[in-house]
Parts: C-alpha cells; sequence; structure tokens
C-alpha cells in the first residue's frame, strides 16, 4: 500500500520560504500527477500547483504563481514544494496528493485519490 507523507512546515515569518517534501512509500509508486492543495481554517481545500510525474511539467494556482516552485525526484519518490515571498495568507494545511486518472482535472481535489496527512504551515505578520 502507498503512502504519502509531507514534511517540512512550520512557523515563518512574512517574506520568508520554505520547502516541503512529499514522499511516496509502499509500493512501486506510479501516478500521472501530483499535487500541492492546502486548507486554511473554515475554508474549502484549494489547489496550489501539480505537477505531470513524467514530464515534470507544472501547473500553478494563479494565487501563488511566481512564487512557488513544484518538483520531484522520481528515483526517490518524493514531491516538493519551494514556496518563496510568502504571506500570512498562505498559513494553511498543505497536502500533497497523487492523481492516477490521465483525464481528471488536475486542478480539482476531487480528483486525486491517495493523499498525504498534511503539514502545517504558518507564515506571521
Amino acid at each position: 500500500q502507498v503512502q504519502l507523507v509531507e514534511s517540512g512546515g512550520g512557523l515563518v515569518q512574512a517574506g520568508g520560504s520554505l520547502r516541503l517534501s512529499c514522499a511516496a512509500s509502499g509500493r512501486t509508486f506510479s501516478s500521472y500527477y501530483m499535487g500541492w492543495f492546502r486548507q486554511a481554517p473554515g475554508k474549502e481545500r484549494e489547489f496550489v500547483g501539480a505537477i505531470n510525474w513524467v514530464s515534470g511539467m507544472t501547473y500553478d494556482a494563479d494565487s501563488v504563481k511566481g512564487r512557488i516552485t513544484i518538483s520531484k525526484d522520481n528515483a526517490k519518490n518524493t514531491l516538493y514544494l519551494q514556496m518563496n515571498s510568502l504571506k500570512p495568507e498562505d498559513t494553511a494545511v498543505y497536502y500533497c496528493a497523487a492523481l492516477f486518472h490521465p483525464l481528471a482535472l488536475i486542478r480539482s481535489a476531487a480528483s486525486y485519490a491517495l493523499w498525504g496527512q498534511g503539514t502545517q504551515v504558518t507564515v506571521s505578520s
């Protein structure tokens, strides 16, 4: 059984940076896309970005465009989210997720079948 485990969250001041990691463990891992989502208290889960696991093509949400970089290490089955110029409104629990259907909507949380447990990111002003 494959599991996704996020790490790297924490408390950072506005303007700072964090890099989140998402490691897939278990049987041989193969997905079409890996995505990052976030959820702030009282809000719906929000798409942050995604990466094609084979080609490396990335898709970023407008709210974070220019401030994030999504990357991967296929050999380590690990996904990364580098976040720069963090703002207090970036405060949320961040989740990684795996999408296994080639025609699914990559910006929709409902398209992702496997989720990590989440890691808290708090940005202080």
